[in-house]
C-alpha cells in the first residue's frame, strides 16, 4: 500500500491540490488523484533498487520524508498561490499581505534601533519596552490591566504564538474545538501537539455560530476552544452573544479559550470584543495578536500572547525552544508603533473601507455572489455562477485565463466539500491594483 510519507507528486501537478493528504483530496478530484497516485506508485516500483540506472536516466531521488503527524500537510496554499501569481503574471488577491509599505515613523524607529546597536539576542519573552507597549494597548482596547513582565510573551509573528500556545498547553489526546473555515496553521500545530480536532462549521451567508452544535461538541475531554475574530477567511465578527455563549461553555466545563485577534483593528461595522474581557474569562484565555496586519509590516514577524501567569508559563516553555527570542530592532520599532495615536487606527479603517468597496462592488459586477464581511481584509464569494465544479478548478482558471489570484478555501475545512463553492479574495492592495483586478474579472468572466 502506498504510504503518504513517501508519496511524490509528478512535476507540475502539486500546485492545485490541497496541501493535505491524498485521501482528503480525493473527494474533490477522485479520478485525477487516483491516476496520479497510480502513476507515481508504478514509476517507483517498476525497477528494482539494485538494478543499474538506465542510460541518460538518473536514479530517482529518495522519497520525501516527514513525521507521521505532519504527513497529511504539503506546501501551504498561500505559498502555492503566490508562486503561481508570479509564474502567470496574475494580480495577487490571494495571500493576505499588503503590496504597500508600513508607516514611515515605524520604519524609522527600526533603522534607529539598528544604528544604536540593538542587534543582539533580545530577552526571551520580549524587550521591556515592547512588553509594556503591548500591555498598554491591551488596556486601552479591553480595560484589562496585565503585567508586561509576567503575562505578555513576544513571539516571531502570531503564527509562532499559535504554535507556542498549542505545544505549550495542549497534551496528546486533548480535544480542541475550532471553527471552520480556519487559518491553516491551526490544524498543523494542533496535529504537532497530538490533539483531537473538532470543527464547527460556519456557513454562509452570515457564517453565524451554530450554538447548539457547539454546545454538543464540548465533552469531558475538551481542553480548549480556539476562535479567530475578526475571522479569516470569512470576514465574520463574532457577536457579543456568540462570545458570551462560548464564555459560558468554557466556564461551565473548565475549558480554555485561545483567541486569535490579529485583525482586531480592521473591524468595520461593529466594535471588536476580546473574549478575555468578558467576566471570568481572562483567567482561562490566551489572547494572540501581532503587528503585521495593523501596520502593513507582515515581514517583520512580531507577534505576542497575553495570558495569566499560570497559562503564560506553558506558552513560554514552548516559545523558548521554538525561537527563543524575536528580532531585537524590530521589537524596539514595534513598541513605537503600538504607541501610535488613535488617529492612526481611524485612518487605517477609512483607507480599508475604500479598498473594500472597490473590491466588493467589482466582484458583484463581475457576477459573484458576495457574502458580508464585517472585519479583516478578506471577502468570501460564491463562484458557482461561473459553472466550475469546485473552488480549486475555479482558482486555476482564474489565474491562467483571467490573470487574478484568489484562495480556494476548501483547504480551510476538515471536510473540503464544505468549502468547494467558495473563494476568498483580499483587498489589502493599493486601489490601482484592486481596480485592475476587478476590470480583468468583469471583462473575462462569464456566467453559465
Amino acid at each position: 500500500m502506498l504510504q503518504q510519507s513517501t508519496f511524490r507528486f509528478p512535476a507540475g501537478h502539486e500546485m492545485f491540490l490541497r496541501p493535505f493528504s491524498i485521501s482528503r483530496c480525493s473527494s474533490l478530484y477522485p479520478s485525477r488523484t487516483l491516476a496520479m497516485a497510480t502513476s507515481t506508485f508504478s514509476s517507483e516500483t517498476t525497477s528494482s533498487p539494485s538494478s543499474d540506472p538506465q542510460p541518460n536516466h538518473p536514479p530517482a531521488p529518495p522519497p520525501l520524508q516527514v513525521a507521521k503527524r505532519l504527513e497529511k500537510f504539503k506546501t501551504t496554499i498561500f505559498t502555492q498561490m503566490s508562486s503561481l501569481a508570479i509564474k502567470h503574471g496574475a494580480i495577487n488577491l490571494g495571500q493576505g499581505f499588503p503590496n504597500f509599505d508600513g508607516p514611515e515613523f515605524v520604519k524609522e524607529a527600526a533603522i534607529k534601533a539598528i544604528k544604536e546597536g540593538k542587534n543582539q539576542y533580545a530577552r526571551g519573552f520580549g524587550v521591556p519596552d515592547l512588553n509594556s507597549s503591548i500591555a498598554s494597548r491591551f488596556k486601552k482596547d479591553t480595560g484589562l490591566d496585565v503585567d508586561p513582565e509576567k503575562e505578555v510573551t513576544v513571539t516571531s509573528g502570531c503564527t509562532e504564538a499559535i504554535a507556542a500556545t498549542m505545544l505549550g498547553l495542549i497534551n496528546p489526546g486533548d480535544e480542541v474545538i475550532l471553527f471552520a473555515p480556519f487559518y491553516d496553521s491551526y490544524e498543523a500545530t494542533l496535529s504537532m501537539a497530538g490533539a483531537k480536532i473538532k470543527a464547527i462549521t460556519l456557513r454562509p451567508p452570515d457564517f453565524s455560530v451554530p450554538l447548539n452544535e457547539l454546545k454538543s461538541a464540548v465533552t469531558k475531554d475538551t481542553r480548549a476552544i480556539l476562535i479567530n475574530t475578526p475571522h479569516n477567511p470569512t470576514g465574520k465578527m463574532f457577536s457579543r452573544e456568540e462570545l458570551g455563549f462560548i464564555a459560558t461553555l468554557c466556564k461551565e466545563n473548565d475549558v480554555l479559550a485561545f483567541t486569535d485577534e490579529v485583525y482586531d483593528k480592521l473591524a468595520f461595522e461593529e466594535d471588536h470584543i476580546s473574549l478575555a474581557s468578558l467576566p471570568g474569562m481572562y483567567e482561562r484565555t490566551v489572547t494572540l495578536n501581532s503587528l503585521g496586519k495593523t501596520f502593513s509590516l507582515t515581514g517583520w514577524k512580531i507577534g505576542w500572547a497575553i495570558a495569566p501567569p499560570h497559562l503564560t508559563w506553558g506558552v513560554r516553555q514552548a516559545h523558548a525552544f521554538l525561537t527563543f527570542a524575536t528580532s531585537t530592532p524590530m521589537q524596539s520599532a514595534a513598541s513605537v508603533a503600538l504607541r501610535a495615536p488613535e488617529s492612526y487606527y481611524e485612518e487605517l479603517k477609512r483607507d480599508y473601507k475604500v479598498k473594500k468597496a472597490i473590491l466588493v462592488d467589482g466582484l458583484k459586477a463581475a457576477g459573484f455572489i458576495v457574502y458580508p464581511s464585517s472585519g479583516t481584509y478578506f471577502v468570501m464569494v460564491d463562484h458557482t455562477p461561473f459553472g466550475f465544479e469546485n473552488d480549486i478548478a475555479f482558482c486555476e482558471y482564474l489565474i491562467k485565463e483571467v490573470g487574478v489570484v484568489a484562495i480556494p478555501p476548501s483547504v480551510f475545512y476538515l471536510n473540503p466539500e464544505e468549502g468547494k463553492n467558495l473563494v476568498r479574495f483580499t483587498f489589502c492592495k493599493d486601489e490601482g491594483t484592486l481596480r485592475a483586478a476587478v476590470d480583468r474579472m468583469k471583462e473575462k468572466l462569464r456566467k453559465i
